[in-house]
């Protein structure tokens, strides 16, 4: 009995500490920021890139060539790749939001 406790225990905490993970891992970018972003991108349009073959879809890495543009206010930077503004996070070069 004390080791379907025990087991059981540990169970729960290698739960607990994959939600948090999973929680560390998603990036919620607040409206607030979209908002901003958008009325920047009024104000200073950017050229698309043209990405052949590349997936526009959270997670994706954006290629080095992109040049990423700084929003004031905003943690993460902004560039248009195949006419989609998208919101990328500078350490990572990953897309953490397609606006449309």
């Amino acid at each position: 009995m004390k080791l379907y406790f025990t087991s059981a225990a540990a169970a729960v905490v290698l739960m607990g500490g994959i939600g948090a993970a999973l929680a560390e891992s998603v990036v919620v970018v607040q409206p607030e920021q979209e908002t901003v972003v958008r009325e920047y991108i009024k104000r200073e349009p950017l050229a698309s890139v043209n990405l052949l073959g590349v997936e526009l879809k959270l997670g994706s890495s954006v290629p080095d060539t992109v040049e990423l543009r700084e929003v004031p206010d905003v943690k993460y930077r902004v560039a248009v790749i195949n006419d989609q503004t998208v919101l990328v996070d500078p350490e990572t070069r990953q897309i953490v939001e397609v606006l449309h």
